[in-house]
């Protein structure tokens, strides 16, 4: 599993055809297999190492997400699901889940509420998304 250099990533992206990309998804999709997938590694000093991997190996994203941004992303970590069931859970959008989880937006009031619930006890989420 390499990470691509910046040229590399900018030769790439050049060379893209997001037509077939997206067909090839949408396939993916129907078959149950995955494209990207996210993992969340918690670290020591309570931070999260975000990695995002391409289905071939490579790594389109490797990140430390700091402590006060990690909330969301330990708890979806912690309850397993990708980004639409668990948005579809807590009854949010899948784009506000990425803005809590990107650090631009934070949750309040109940979602907060749901967010601490889900990172100390995930399994009550798995059996509501169950």
């Amino acid at each position: 599993m390499a990470k691509l250099s910046e040229k590399e990533l900018a030769e790439w992206e050049i060379k893209r055809d997001l037509n077939a990309e997206l067909l090839q998804a949408l396939n993916d999709m129907k078959r149950g297999e995955w494209a990207r997938k996210t993992e969340f590694t918690p670290q020591q000093d309570g931070s999260i190492r975000r990695v995002i991997l391409r289905r071939d190996g490579t790594i389109e994203k490797d990140e430390i997400i700091p402590a006060e941004k990690a909330q969301v992303a330990a708890a979806r970590a912690a309850t397993g699901l990708s980004q639409v069931p668990f948005a579809r859970l807590l009854g949010v959008s899948v784009r506000t889940l990425q803005e809590w989880e990107q650090g631009r937006k934070m949750p309040s009031g109940a979602a907060a509420t749901l967010l601490k619930v889900a990172t100390r006890h995930p399994e009550v989420l798995q059996e509501l998304a169950a």
